[in-house]
Formats: C-alpha cells, sequence, structure tokens
C-alpha cells in the first residue's frame, strides 16, 4: 500500500492505472518530471485530468488558453492546478527544471475547464487550539464536491508541522484515496497507519489507501511533511466527509483535557 519512486527520472514517472486491480485506486496518477524546454502533449478521450504543479516554471495550454504556472515550494507557496474534461487537448512547456502531478479518471460528464490559481484555493488550519497543538496542520482544497460536483475526483494539499500528526482525528471513507509525501528535507520521514498496517512514508513516497481504512500519519521531529490527498468518488457516493473512528471521538468534545493537564 506504499510505493516508493525512488529517482525520478525525465518524463511520466506512473504510480498507478485504472487498470491496476493489485491497488484498485480507480485513477490514474504519475509524477510528470520536466527539463527546461521540455513539451509534454496530453489528449485522453475518456478520462477528466487535473494537472497540479509542485515546483518550476512551466507554460500550458488548453482550448486557446495559455497561462503560467510558476512554484518554488509547496511549502510556502499555494497550489496552481489546471482541471479539464475528457478529450480536452493540453500541452505543458517547461520553462525551467519543473514537476507536475497528474491525476485522472473516467468521467463522461464535459465541464467547463478550469485554472485553479493560489487565491482560488481554500486554506485552512485544522488542529489549532487542541490536543496541544499536536495535529496541527494547514489543509489546502483544490476542488472537491462543494465546487466541482461535475468531478470524479477530488484534489487537495496538507502542510504537515514537524513533529506533528494529521489526518487526525483517525478516520476514513468508503471511497479510496493517494497520497504523494515531500519533505522539506530529503532526508524527511514519517509514519503512516493504513488500517493496521504501520509504513514508514519517505520524500516522494506514495500511500494507496484503500476505501474503508483509518489512515492518520505523523511527521518526524525536525522534518516539515506535504502531501497531495487525491480522492476518486464512487458511484452514486461521492466523497463530501471524513468519518471518524468512534473509538476517537472523544478528542472532538469541547474543552477534552489531554494528559497532563498542565
Amino acid at each position: 500500500m506504499l510505493k516508493q519512486l525512488g529517482e525520478i527520472k525525465a518524463g511520466y514517472n506512473r504510480v498507478t492505472t485504472m487498470e491496476d486491480k493489485k491497488n484498485d485506486m480507480m485513477m490514474d496518477i504519475g509524477l510528470l518530471k520536466l527539463n527546461s524546454q521540455d513539451e509534454e502533449k496530453f489528449l485522453n478521450p475518456e478520462k477528466e485530468t487535473a494537472f497540479l504543479l509542485l515546483t518550476g516554471r512551466v507554460k500550458i495550454s488548453w482550448n486557446g488558453n495559455t497561462k503560467m504556472m510558476e512554484r518554488q515550494s509547496v511549502f510556502d507557496e499555494s497550489p496552481y492546478c489546471l482541471h479539464v474534461p475528457a478529450n480536452t487537448r493540453v500541452t505543458i512547456v517547461a520553462e525551467c527544471d519543473s514537476e507536475v502531478l497528474i491525476q485522472a479518471t473516467n468521467n463522461e460528464t464535459l465541464f467547463q475547464s478550469k485554472f485553479y490559481t493560489p487565491e482560488d484555493c481554500k486554506s485552512e488550519n485544522f488542529g489549532q487550539g487542541v490536543w496541544k497543538d499536536t495535529a496541527l496542520r494547514v489543509v489546502r482544497t483544490i476542488f472537491d464536491y462543494s465546487n466541482a460536483p461535475y468531478s470524479q475526483m477530488v484534489m487537495g494539499e496538507v502542510l504537515t508541522y514537524p513533529g506533528k500528526w494529521s489526518s487526525y482525528p483517525p478516520h476514513h471513507h468508503p471511497q479510496p484515496e493517494v497520497y504523494l509525501y515531500k519533505f522539506d528535507k530529503p532526508q524527511g520521514f514519517g509514519c503512516s497507519v493504513i488500517g493496521e498496517e504501520v509504513y514508514k512514508i519517505t520524500h516522494n513516497s506514495f500511500a494507496m489507501i484503500p476505501g474503508g481504512l483509518v489512515h492518520p500519519q505523523t511527521s518526524a521531529p525536525g522534518y516539515a511533511m506535504y502531501y497531495c490527498w487525491m480522492i476518486r468518488h464512487l458511484a452514486n457516493n461521492p466523497w463530501t466527509d471524513r468519518v471518524n473512528e468512534k473509538c476517537h471521538e472523544w478528542l472532538l468534545e469541547k474543552d477534552v483535557k489531554i494528559w497532563p493537564e498542565v
């Protein structure tokens, strides 16, 4: 359920596909690495696709539109993302070494392409002022069912502070989810709990989370952890919220006390 890409090679680095029944994430996900002046073209007749810039500077074109996306750090800058319906031709030209995360899935619905800028992306502090700030993190939502009900996907980002927990309290949902992890230092690491299994997460690792399994995680002290979260809606059952594990719901009580109470 954890995949480490290791060295990211130039071009498209495949993580999972809709045909991969072992992981069964119901999505095509990959990391596109571009060297300066590289050009890549995309056209998928059946799948909607989201292009999220992680680092670098690229020119992205679709349907007669052209926009620049530039981002030096996923930790310090909010995202740019292009989300297009099936049968939309997209061209990406890198103006410097760049990385783009690509998420796609089947969707027959025709919708208007949307170019998300940092100003479009909601950013919220979760876990602030509770549990002695041990689960403090920043959650950025790019698109979900609330602002893109026509989509079969969800995409967002989380910044986990060093030594803090994330995806907490432990929760689950019936829809499958994939995480891409990055650390502010390449030797950074953390731990991910998926169901009853615990995995070491490192720079450029991916977690494959089947529906129904809880998936809290933590970063090691000294290392800030980023992850992009990508969810696939189910037929007649879109993802709209988390389902907290019952035994940990006491943490959500007002003015809950955590030991030591000083």
